[in-house]
């Protein structure tokens, strides 16, 4: 009884399968060229045996007209030459409808050569035929141009503006030592700020250079068999100073856990989210590293008690150069999640955020085992 339903289940889907295939064929370009060719040939064809028929009336009444129709010779060349005109004529008036399509696809191609990525070309007759999906798939592509372009451009402007900030900073302590009017205090201090600035634009074109390496990079090499809890206690050592200047309790439950892959690029994962969740944690804080590992998967928490994060923000948290809190800006340059989440996918795992407001975030990164 179930292998009789499951054949009848299957059998409309087969059927509408069919169907649909047949419906495809039947509006595909090459049936429209076909249907165009034989209009052609069938009108042509149609108005020569016109012709025939008027020669061979009029031949009655015009002797030079009757030798004609009577050579079989002359006919035919005459018949050919009839018909060829008779097809180039009718060729030329219905062309434009059938070509109407590829010349509205030949000029969107000139637009988008001309950088013009917001063209569009309207469509024309069936979008199940040829021609239908052909301007689909041509809008579609302009479509994914013009994001990209915006996308460009939108890095371009973040890009150039974290950089220019610490330059501007840098300039203006740098000038007022040199003016020579500060006292001692006033300029270590002038000058600690110029070492911040300058550690930050360093970071900021490391990042920026390690992210551009890890988006244009598709397979991951060098993997080794290493402990994971091993390298999440090294990277909470990484940034003792920082947890222990805001008094912040580091939690670690790691499980043992063996893991292979490429060490050096899990190591962004940790060291971001980590880095992320101190920045977000106020002082006497806790953050809690979890690590534990099932037969399917490995899975990483960096749990923090810090401000939290709207919905909207959680949107846009991967996003390169996004920094949902403007009063934590000058601490980051809104990329370490980004490169984060590079890593993490190119590692052929996940990474996501649960948060709100005033409650903290937690990050989990999730490992194939």
């Amino acid at each position: 009884m179930k292998t009789e339903k499951k054949q009848k289940q299957k059998s409309p889907s087969g059927t509408s399968r069919d169907v649909r295939h047949q419906v495809l064929l039947r509006h595909s370009l090459r049936w429209r060229l076909t249907l165009f060719v034989f209009s052609i040939t069938l009108g042509s064809a149609i108005l020569t045996f016109l012709l025939l028929i008027a020669l061979l009336r009029l031949g009655k009444f015009a002797p030079w007209l009757l030798r004609i129709t009577l050579n079989p010779v002359s006919l035919c060349l005459l018949l050919l030459a009839v018909c060829s005109i008779f097809g180039v004529a009718l060729a030329g008036v219905f062309g434009k409808y059938y070509l109407r399509p590829l010349k509205a696809l030949i000029r969107g191609t000139e637009e988008i050569k001309k950088g013009n990525f917001k063209v569009k070309v309207d469509g024309m007759g069936d979008e199940r035929s040829d021609m239908g999906q052909l301007i689909n798939s041509f809008n579609e592509m302009a479509h994914e141009l013009d994001g990209i372009e915006l996308f460009r451009n939108d890095f371009i402007n973040n890009f150039s503006h974290e950089f220019k900030t610490p330059i501007v900073s840098i300039r203006g302590f740098a000038r007022e030592i040199e003016h020579g009017k500060l006292d001692a205090e006033r300029q270590r201090e002038y000058v600690h700020i110029i070492v911040e600035e300058a550690d930050r634009l360093s970071k900021l074109s490391t990042n920026v250079l390690e992210l551009s390496k890890l988006e244009n990079q598709q397979l991951v090499t060098d993997r080794t068999q290493f402990y994971l809890d091993e390298q999440l206690r090294q990277s909470i050592l990484l940034q003792e100073t920082a947890w222990e200047s805001k008094n912040i309790e580091m939690i670690p439950e790691l499980e043992e856990v063996l893991f292979f892959g490429n060490e050096e690029l899990l190591s962004h994962v940790w060291n971001n989210l980590i880095a992320n969740a101190i920045k977000f944690t106020p002082e006497n804080g806790t953050v809690t590293v979890r690590l534990r590992a099932t037969e399917q998967e490995i899975v990483v928490q960096v749990i923090d008690t810090g401000i939290g994060m709207s919905a909207e923000v959680q949107s846009h948290v991967f996003e390169r150069f996004y920094q949902g809190d403007p009063s934590h800006h000058s601490s980051g340059h809104g990329i370490g999640l980004t490169l984060a989440h590079r890593a993490a996918t190119l590692s052929g795992g996940t990474i996501t955020v649960e948060s709100t407001p005033g409650n903290g975030s937690t990050f989990t990164v999730r490992l194939p085992r």
